[in-house]
């Protein structure tokens, strides 16, 4: 399935009925009086997150959705029938932006939130309602009032506990995969990674969720490589987990071109809190891990963790600092059951 964050719909709810002007003609009664009945109301447009969806894929190949008109009421005080309203199925995450694509609508973060974009227009009254002591037949009804047209943005911001940040080539693909049940694709070439990953990881009887992005590069905050896209779905994260290429040659360089990208984007990115990693401390002798840290942590100003995403060297260790950095509201804690299958005497 392909992945897909930003997607523009056109919705309309539906109109009102209008009401019916009609009179009671039936035998032996003389003065039947009118009987016109209202209109039926027009379809609403409900946006509603489901369970099971990660993407707003299905949005690329229908972008327009119009609810049913209310039909139009009919004599013998009969009501007509209200439009069927229409619902749009987000994933978890899913923002809903007003067309300026700035005014937040809708912020909707957890499974069976419902949120209303488009209300149906009300059925016209009948000219039965209009019946009075002084004027005992009147021959107006109410045209049903409109539907409301719309242009919204849908743009998904993925749930995640954990936001990876990094150069191309990082180890950043590499750390998802040998930490969690997630294959993304990893080479040796910049941007092998085009959309996010998320992976579940584990550590110490409880679990949260990794999300991986493309990497960054110098001027991804003015369009350059795959931009800043992608780092709306870091903005919920409760922790970054910054991964500095330890066999790159302009380490220190990196490490300040992610930073300089942050604060450029912008959405309290540079203030969460973040770990820092030199990655890829299999390429490095003793001598080196220690020069390139102490460097490292010179140019950060708080201290740098070691790691190896291939030998899975300290990679427990960076898991069990982000989880000290997770609220215990956001972990998920391992069933009991799950923990006896796994021990066996």
């Amino acid at each position: 399935m392909k992945f897909l964050d930003l997607a523009k719909v056109y919705i309309r709810s539906g109109s009102g009925g209008g009401g019916c002007v009609s009179f009671r003609s039936e035998k032996f009664i003389e003065f039947g009086g009118p009987d016109g009945g209202d209109g039926g109301g027009g379809g609403s447009v409900w946006a509603e997150v489901v369970d099971g969806l990660n993407t707003l894929i299905d949005f690329r190949y229908q972008q327009h959705f119009f609810a049913d008109n209310g039909r139009p009421g009919m004599g013998r005080q009969r009501t007509g029938k209200d439009g069927q309203d229409i619902v749009l199925r987000v994933p978890v995450g899913t923002e809903i932006l007003d067309e300026d694509e700035e005014t937040v609508i809708a912020d909707m973060t957890v499974v069976g939130e419902r949120v209303l974009l488009a209300r149906g227009g009300n059925g016209g009254w009948g000219n039965l309602h209009f019946k009075s002591s002084t004027n005992q037949a009147p021959r107006r009804a109410n045209p049903g009032q409109e539907g409301i047209e719309r242009t919204l943005w849908l743009r998904l911001k993925l749930i995640a506990d954990v936001g990876l940040l990094g150069m191309p080539n990082a180890g950043k693909s590499t750390f998802l995969a040998a930490t969690s049940n997630a294959r993304p694709k990893i080479a040796d070439y910049p941007f092998t990674t085009l959309h996010p990953n998320l992976g579940v990881v584990g550590v110490d009887g409880v679990e949260f969720v990794v999300a991986d992005i493309p990497g960054l590069i110098e001027g991804a905050s003015e369009g350059r490589g795959l931009g800043d896209l992608f780092l709306g779905h870091v903005e919920r994260c409760a922790v970054l987990l910054h991964l500095v290429d330890g066999s790159s040659g302009t380490l220190i360089e990196d490490y300040h071109t992610i930073i300089g990208e942050l604060n450029a984007y912008g959405g309290g990115l540079a203030e969460k809190p973040r770990i820092t990693v030199l990655n890829k401390i299999d390429a490095l002798d003793d001598e080196e891990r220690a020069f390139l840290r102490d460097e490292l942590a010179e140019a950060s100003g708080g201290p740098v963790m070691l790691m190896s995403g291939v030998s899975r060297e300290g990679v427990e260790d960076v898991l069990r600092a982000l989880r000290a950095q997770i609220d215990d509201n956001r972990l998920r804690h391992r069933l009991a059951e799950e923990e006896e299958e796994t021990w066996r005497p």
